[in-house]
């Protein structure tokens, strides 16, 4: 269920629909768009949800100063460090205000100070913007911040346990 949707009950293009509008995705890899600049690999997200609405540029602004990359986005990603790179693709997710985020390993490539940062902006969006977030993670601390911990072997879920309650769902 997503805002009240059953997900699964969709046709293909609901569903694209659906991720384009409520889904923000964080990858382990960045996915940024090489001849595009930080600024432009943000906006294409709003680009691609069709929504009518303008960009809220105050919020983008408030977003990439929060991210510590206010000043880095004319550059392209090949410009950026791999923090730089995740922290543009973690403004990317947040940008269009999605319902969930879906955060695959987002500290994998990162070192302490970067993945600090990006775990307590997955947390903020959590509290401040009542987003729900789903991280994918082997890094135990990385995972200790959520409010459940699902521990996963071979697809099956072998245990559920507490974790420091910084991430909460809806």
């Amino acid at each position: 269920m997503i805002d009240d949707t059953d997900f699964s009950s969709l046709n293909d293009a609901e569903r694209t629909r659906m991720r384009k509008t409520k889904i923000g995705f964080v990858f382990q890899r960045f996915n940024l768009l090489p001849t595009l600049t930080a600024m432009q690999n943000i906006e294409i997200a709003h680009e691609i949800s069709g929504r009518k609405d303008p960009l809220d540029r105050s919020y983008l602004e408030h977003l990439t100063n929060l991210l510590g990359i206010g000043g880095r986005l004319e550059h392209r990603p090949s410009e950026l460090s791999g923090g730089e790179q995740q922290r543009v693709a973690l403004a990317r997710a947040l940008v269009t205000h999605p319902a969930i985020i879906l955060a695959d390993e987002p500290t994998g490539n990162l070192d302490s100070k970067n993945s600090d940062t990006v775990l307590d902006m997955l947390s903020r969006s959590n509290r401040e913007l009542k987003q729900t977030v789903l991280m994918i993670t082997h890094n135990p601390e990385a995972a200790a911040i959520a409010d459940r911990i699902l521990h996963m072997r071979d697809g099956e879920i072998v245990s559920i346990e507490a974790g420091r309650g910084q991430l909460t769902t809806k």
